[in-house]
């Protein structure tokens, strides 16, 4: 049976974590690795404030990891997941086969964070979306007096 690739985005414990990033990815990789998963890709994501408290935390730091595994282990990475008292929640997603290099190759990028705040200059990049200001607010409202007059 051939493996497929997964994306899992793990939010882990920050507590937990305590600024040692590399044990915890060793302790989510030696996961995997035991259940026969071989990891393509992974990295700290983005640490913040989340929404509403998970098992107590007020942070957490969210973490990305590709991996290659049988369907039939998922089961046992799932249940592994639960009892790792670093793992505060997980989702993993199935990536299909013609999105898996072009995915990869972002995961592999440190640079792809800086990607989310860059924003685009004055009159948008061209595609038409953000309007005519280049951003995503929408049709600016006519202002009082300059409403159309038929």
């Amino acid at each position: 049976m051939p493996a497929n690739v997964y994306e899992c985005m793990f939010l882990l414990d920050t507590n937990k974590v305590a600024g040692d990033v590399p044990a915890a990815a060793l302790q989510l990789k030696q996961i995997l690795e035991r259940n026969n998963a071989e990891i393509l890709a992974s990295r700290p994501w983005d640490e913040r404030r989340l929404a509403y408290p998970i098992k107590g935390n007020k942070k957490g730091l969210f973490y990305l990891t590709y991996f290659k595994a049988e369907g039939k282990e998922l089961k046992n990475i799932e249940h592994d997941l639960q009892l790792a008292e670093l793992v505060l929640r997980h989702l993993v997603l199935y990536v299909d086969p013609k999105l898996v290099d072009i995915m990869l190759q972002l995961a592999r990028d440190e640079h792809a964070l800086a990607l989310q705040s860059v924003h685009e200059p004055e009159g948008g990049d061209g595609t038409g979306e953000g309007g005519p200001r280049g951003d995503d607010r929408g049709p600016r409202r006519p202002r009082r007096g300059e409403e159309d007059k038929d």
